[in-house]
């Protein structure tokens, strides 16, 4: 059976936060500023660049300084399947990554881990190489810096289990890697781009890769299984396994068993669960179509754009908003073409305002920063 345990103050949340997370009306959910940047290539001016717009945002020394700062990267698709193409660019880009590090250093982080969740579910220096981070660079960045695979228990004895402080649309808590829990910070690094289901990923999507495939993947079983090989879709794309004796299981195995339903659904419900501090968002070379290769239709573009901000919700929503879409836009509407929207429900769940009118959007306005996406992830070829 798999083992979970606590974490102190980092495991679970307070009754205080709790209460900031229950339903709420749009107009009061919370906002912060969201910068954009105009960026046109990752060379050594990305770093001061970033580091403007964490200036432009208030800073991030005190959200930083002294802390356990987790950063979750964005490196969707297992390269076994869908090698790395520099024509396609759907993944984090190393030189954000090594960016990121040394401004969390500067600004006085005290630890500094970076996680994803990836195949083989080994903790391999050599695994992270094959995704172009320099390793080593990064290691040196300033401040300690730890690197764990979240695919299952890592380094570890035990999984951290991080309730939503809401109850839940899909599951009221998530038995998780130890690596979510236990921090100070959480960082989002993601891309500007569509997604399949969802419509657009970036902060938000990107946590839906938290779970670990030892307990949410299709050959989880019912005890759970270290060395996973398959991914979620049968626990949490469609509904038709459920994850191992003594984890949470969801809440009403009678809702739609669609992944239109519960894709969006349990990203924010994640994000109940570990809630992110800080959202970087990559728009600088990027796709458009879905979220990689697997994806028909899907075509590189350039938007040469940067995003950050505080709240993941008004984050991503000003990204939808540079994409060409409606942040506030429903279930049949682009770019939310087989999914109900992550922002609405996340809005509804009181972690951020999607509504533009609310958002102070600093650097860039939207308007400057615009770049078409087209229809979304329609299947079919965009032309520029």
């Amino acid at each position: 059976m798999p083992t979970t345990g606590n974490f102190s103050r980092r495991a679970l949340l307070g009754s205080a936060a709790a209460a900031a997370f229950r339903p709420v009306f749009a107009s009061a959910a919370p906002t912060a500023p969201v910068a954009i940047a105009r960026y046109r290539d990752y060379d050594e001016k990305l770093e001061p660049a970033l580091a403007h717009m964490f200036d432009q945002i208030g800073g991030i020394g005190k959200l930083v300084r002294g802390k356990t700062v987790a950063v979750k990267l964005n490196l969707t698709g297992n390269p076994q399947s869908f090698p790395e193409r520099a024509d396609m660019p759907y993944r984090t880009h190393p030189r954000v990554v090594l960016a990121t590090a040394h401004l969390l250093a500067r600004g006085g982080a005290r630890r500094i881990r970076f996680i994803e969740s990836f195949f083989p579910a080994r903790q391999d220096l050599a695994l992270w190489a094959r995704y172009g981070l320099d390793v080593n660079a990064i290691n040196n960045c300033g401040a300690k810096v730890e690197w764990e695979n979240t695919q299952n228990r890592g380094q570890a004895k035990q999984y951290a289990r991080m309730k939503v402080p809401w109850g839940g649309y899909v599951f009221p808590a998530f038995d998780l890697n130890h690596s979510f829990a236990d921090c100070d910070v959480y960082v989002s690094i993601s891309k500007l781009k569509n997604h399949w289901i969802g419509g657009f990923t970036m902060s938000l999507k990107n946590n839906f890769g938290n779970t670990p495939c030892s307990l949410y993947g299709s050959d989880c079983g019912a005890d759970g299984n270290e060395d996973p090989k398959r991914e979620r879709g049968d626990v949490c794309h469609t509904g038709k396994g459920k994850p191992p004796r003594g984890v949470p299981q969801e809440l009403n195995p009678s809702s739609p068993r669609e992944d239109g339903y519960r894709v969006p659904r349990i990203v924010v419900d994640l994000v109940g669960a570990r809630p992110i501090d800080l959202s970087i968002i990559d728009g600088v070379d990027t796709i458009r179509g879905g979220e990689g290769v697997w994806n028909p239709g899907t075509e590189r573009i350039k938007p040469g754009l940067l995003l950050v901000g505080r709240n993941p919700v008004s984050t991503d929503a000003v990204g939808v908003a540079v994409m060409g879409y409606d942040p506030r836009a429903a279930r049949g509407t682009k770019p939310f073409l087989r999914g109900d929207s992550s922002l609405l429900l996340a809005e509804k769940a009181g972690i951020g305002t999607a509504d533009l009118s609310r958002i102070e959007v600093v650097g860039l306005s939207i308007k400057e920063a615009l770049h078409d996406f087209g229809p979304g992830p329609t299947g079919k070829r965009i032309l520029s």
